[in-house]
Formats: structure tokens, sequence, C-alpha cells
């Protein structure tokens, strides 16, 4: 029987870890229940529409001969519908909605019917371009697409059981096999396919798509598509020291790899795996866990280059890390890995979607003087569609299991009732207010001796606590770390977990030019902003603020119900000498003076929901 597995290490025998199914997961009002709901009963079914209107669908139509019109948008359009159905697919794990079910169902019929009998499925190459078919790996994104359709198909045989799209993905993936390799070099100049093909060799347990993945992982960087950064071809995988060239494909590819590696245990490929890691974590991650400073080829930048206004920080990005975080987790079990992935769900990621779900951002700024909005759909739709299959799976983030633990990665209101190997079915359930409050009180229903493994998170500067029925834990609760509870556990048993949440100013490395002098305030899990619409007639850019001045309240009518910062703070404007002055002699000044205000911070995911005006996320300290 097929469970509604994400990324399935059950039988991955160099994995630390084993995924929980989606619907072993229930969440209760809060945070994340309200968006797979929204999600499900809002976001995917407003989407199909734009679907049909932007002609993706009728591109599908057409490769099946319903329709006689040319292919409309991007050749890579087929995967924005791919990346909407694996979405929906997994919203339907989780709850009903039968007009999405429905519209399930009609986009698998067209990808069938759209199927070349040679197993080829790729609409812009129907008909009029069938003789270009795999002339342009590096640039034309026919092996991405296939990788998307692979990934849904995938979602759609753990979720119904059917193998309906699953013949399909099999067919094209056979075709893939048998085109490519040592006597025809290729590799896609956008990765995904190598994520793809380790999970069909997953669902099926056929090792030729494994086998291919990494013939796709080896043939980079021997010139084969070009020997350019930006599609990851400039040097051997293992010889990699940092990442660098497109964001996505730089971290999709590494997703692809730690698949691999937790199949394979290539020990070397694992060793690159955690250079590049954290060298990113060092050197190039935004406070928000956005990555990718460049809008020029939405790339990486320089060690300590990443600007504010200009920032790219795409949406996909962020889900990108999201998605190679969890796998690095699944290999290891250290936290570190689990703390960006939080850190980029919440902060790089949910930043990309409006509050009610209508509209989009692509890239994400961390600066502006209120011209940036979201948009309700882009002509390249990577960032809406990637949104939706990101939220729908957001409960498989939050457990897992070993051989005796069960290991508690996120906090959120709800339930997840699991089996272990050695003690039979279990049931933890968590009450909080998780990322508004620390406090997290699990119920465990099961019995028998295994593990609780909770994560204490990288976040957690102040004074952890824990009790297990009433009683304190001994152990350690370092920041950053797993805390392990090994009992005889009864049913009833109950675990009390206390993080505190003091607000804290973070400062940026000194080379982080455009950060000098300035602070980011954080809470928790969430990085917070100023925005203009709370601070009529300032200027942001003139606000200095000192951290201990903000208190934490909890505002359950703004913004969806947020908490928020507030504070005082002083409004320094530029010395008057400046005047319209770009430049003058550079003399001492004395310590500036400004009139007090007060301020207020919202969670940076939640900004540009209201009127227009101005976001600061790093705000000047006070003094000269």
């Amino acid at each position: 029987m097929t469970r509604p597995v994400l990324v399935d290490t059950t039988t991955s025998s160099h994995a630390r870890l084993r995924p929980v199914p989606l619907d072993a997961v229930t969440l209760h009002d809060g945070f994340w229940a309200a968006r797979l709901r929204q999600n499900r009963e809002v976001i995917l079914p407003s989407q199909f529409p734009i679907l049909e209107e932007t002609g993706r669908l009728d591109n599908f139509r057409r490769a099946a001969g319903r329709v006689a019109k040319p292919f409309q948008g991007y050749y890579y359009n087929d995967s924005d519908v791919y990346k909407w159905l694996e979405g929906a697919i997994w919203a339907l794990a989780t709850g009903d909605n039968p007009e999405l079910a429905q519209q399930v169902e009609t986009v698998v019929g067209l990808i069938v019917d759209a199927q070349a009998p040679d197993g080829y499925l790729n609409t812009y190459y129907t008909f009029e371009r069938a003789d270009q078919r795999w002339s342009n790996l590096r640039d034309k994104h026919e092996l991405y697409c296939a990788g998307h359709l692979i990934q849904a198909a995938a979602a759609h045989k753990r979720v119904t059981g059917s193998d309906r799209l699953l013949d399909v993905a099999r067919r094209f993936a056979d075709l893939i096999c048998e085109t490519f390799g040592p006597e025809r070099p290729g590799t896609s100049g956008h990765p995904e396919i190598e994520m793809a093909l380790v999970e069909l060799a997953r669902v099926t347990g056929d090792a030729r798509y494994l086998e291919q993945a990494a013939y796709f992982v080896a043939a980079r960087g021997h010139d084969v598509i070009g020997g350019r950064a930006y599609h990851v071809d400039h040097a051997p995988f293992r010889e990699m020291t940092r990442l660098t060239g497109h964001a996505v494909r730089a971290v999709y590819l590494c997703a692809g790899v730690a698949d691999l590696v937790a199949e394979t245990g290539d020990a070397g490929l694992q060793e690159t795996l955690e250079r590049l890691w954290d060298q990113m974590a060092a050197y190039q991650v935004y406070v928000t866990g956005g990555i990718g400073a460049r809008h020029s080829g939405e790339a990486f930048g320089a060690d300590y280059e990443l600007p504010n206004a200009r920032a790219y920080a795409e949406t996909c990005a962020g889900i990108a890390l999201v998605m190679w975080a969890w796998r690095m987790l699944a290999l290891t079990g250290d936290a570190v890995y689990a703390d960006m992935l939080e850190r980029a769900l919440y902060n790089a990621a949910l930043p990309g979607i409006s509050l009610d779900g209508f509209s989009y951002f692509y890239d994400n700024a961390f600066q502006d003087d209120g011209s940036r909005r979201r948009r309700s759909w882009y002509s390249c739709a990577c960032c809406p569609t990637n949104i939706v299959r990101l939220l729908a799976t957001a409960p498989a983030y939050l457990y897992a299991t070993s051989e005796t633990a069960i290991w508690v990665h996120g906090y959120a209101a709800g339930e997840v009732r699991l089996a272990l190997p050695s003690v039979g079915a279990a049931t933890l359930t968590q009450h909080t207010r998780y990322p508004w409050d620390g406090e997290v009180t699990l119920m465990v229903a099961g019995e028998g001796a295994f593990e609780v493994r909770l994560r204490i998170p990288g976040w957690c500067t102040g004074d952890a606590a824990l009790e297990v029925n009433g009683a304190p834990w001994p152990g350690d609760l370092t920041p950053g770390t797993y805390v392990t509870l090994q009992r005889v556990w009864q049913p009833g048993d109950r675990i009390d977990l206390q993080l505190p949440m003091p607000v804290v100013a973070v400062a940026a490395h000194p080379y982080v030019l455009e950060d000098t002098g300035r602070v980011a305030l954080m809470r928790g899990p969430l990085v917070y902003a100023l925005e203009g619409v709370d601070h009529p007639g300032v200027d942001l850019r003139d606000v200095a603020v000192a951290q201990e001045t903000f208190e934490a309240t909890h505002a359950p009518d703004l913004l969806g119900g947020v908490t928020v910062l507030h504070g005082t703070g002083v409004v320094v404007p530029p010395a008057a000498a400046w005047s319209d002055r770009l430049y003058r002699p550079a003399t001492p000044e004395p310590a500036p003076t400004g009139r007090p205000v007060d301020i207020l911070a919202i969670p940076y995911y939640a900004w540009a929901n209201r009127a227009p005006g101005q976001l600061q996320v790093w705000i000047k300290r006070p003094g000269p």
C-alpha cells in the first residue's frame, strides 16, 4: 500500500531519518493549518483558470490533437502545469476539495493524451519542432520539464494509488535512459531531473532511474552543455568549492545529489555537499534564508555580497533551499539543516505569496521605496506554481522517525500518528501557538521504550526549559541540537518545552557593507521589518532603533493575526549640510540628534499586504 510520502527515504540505507506520510499529520487551527486550508480551497483552484487563460493547458490539448492552435508561452510552460498538479495532489492528501480533485483529473487526462507513442512528452516540441528534440539541453528545459512531470507522477501514485500518471512518467523516463549516456552525452541546463529520477527509482524499485540520475550528475563540468556556471556546468560536481551561478539551478542540483547519497552512500558526494553547504551558510545567505544576490543571472554573488534594495532572493530559491535542507537533514539528523529549513520556510518562501493568496513576489527585497508590489501572475510562473506545492507539503517537514526515535523538527498545533519498527503505533499531540509563542506541550499516546527527539532551535538564545510529567529534564538543551528523551512511555505522558522568544538584534559581518551600522530584528524563527504604512511621515531610512526598546504583543486583527514588535527609536535625518548634495568633504560631525518616534515591526513575510509604502529590514543603530 502506498502512502503520501514527500521524499521517501523509508528504504534508503544511507539516510538516518525516515519520512512521515502527509496524511499522518493533522494540523489544528493555527499558523500552518490555515495556510493548508487556504492553499487547497483558494490558491490552487484560483491558479487553474490562469493555466487555462494563458494557454498552458491548451498546449497539452494541442499535443493530443484536440485543438488547432499554435504553442503558447515559454518553452518551459509545461513545468508550471506539472508543479501546479503536484501541489494539488499533495493538497488533496490532507483534505478534500471536489472541485480541486476534478481539476486534477482533467490535467492528468490531458497529460496522458499528449504523450507521444515513443514515450516523449514536451508540448513545445510537438509537431513542427519534433525534429529538434534534445537539440539544446542547455537552454530549452526538456529534462527540467520531464523532472517536474516525474515528481507529479510520484505524488499521484502515492496519494491515489493509481498507476495512470506513473505509467506516463515511466515511459518518458525509459526513453531518457535509452537516449543519454556515454554514447550520447548530455545533462540538463536546469537541474531538476536528478531529484525526480531518484524519486522514481524509490516509487518503482527500478535501479535504472537511480543510475541515470548519477550519470546526469557525473556528466556536469565536462563542457557537455557549454561549461558555464549559470548552468552549473563549470566544474565537475565533486570538485566544486562554492555555489555560483544561477541559485535555483545550483541548489536543485545539490538536492538531487543528496537524494543520490541517501541511496548510494557515496562519501565523496556527501563531502562535497557539506563543503558547499558550509561555504554558502557562512558567506552567501540572507538573514531570511534567502539566496541569490544578483538579478543578473539570478545568481549567487561573491562572499558577503548581499544587497538589500537590489536583492534578488527569488522565491523559488528559498523553496529550493528548503528542499536541500530537508534532504541533508534526512541524511544526517543534524539540527543545523533543520534550523536553515525553518528560517527559509518562514522568511524566504512565505513572502512570495500574499496573505489573501492571490498575488506573488518573484524576487524579494529587504529595502524598498514602496514601488514594489506583488503581481497576480508572471509570464514566467515558476514561483506561483512552486509556492503552492511547498505549502501543500508543509506538514512533511515537522516530523521524522528513525529505528527507535520520533524526531520533532518543527512546532505546530496538531497531532502525528506514526509507527516505530521497535514499538509499533504512537501518537504525539502538540499544543502550541508557535511561531508566536515558544511554549510547546506534547502529549504522548503510546507505550514502550522509545526516544522522542526535540529540536532546540539555533535561534533560541535564552534558557530553554524542559519538563516531563512536571519534572525538569536533566539533559543538555543546547541551541541548535536535538535533546533526546529516552524512557518507557505511558499513555498520557506529557512533555512541556519552553523556548524563550526575546527580541534579538542581529548584526551582519562588517564585510556586508550595506548592513554596516545596522541591525535586523528577529523573534523566534521570524525576521521582522518596518513598513511605511505604520510610520506615516517618516522616512524609514532615517529611523535608528535599539533592541532593548521592543515589546512583543499579539495583534489578532492585523495581517491575519501576527505578533508585532513595539518600540521607540529616533528619526535622524542627514545633516542639513548635505542639503541636495551627493558628495562633500568629509569632516567630523557631532553625534546626531533626532526626534523620538514610536515604531512597530511586523513579520517580514507579511509586508506589502496593505497600502504601498517603504520597507526596511536592516535598521540603523543609534549613535554617531
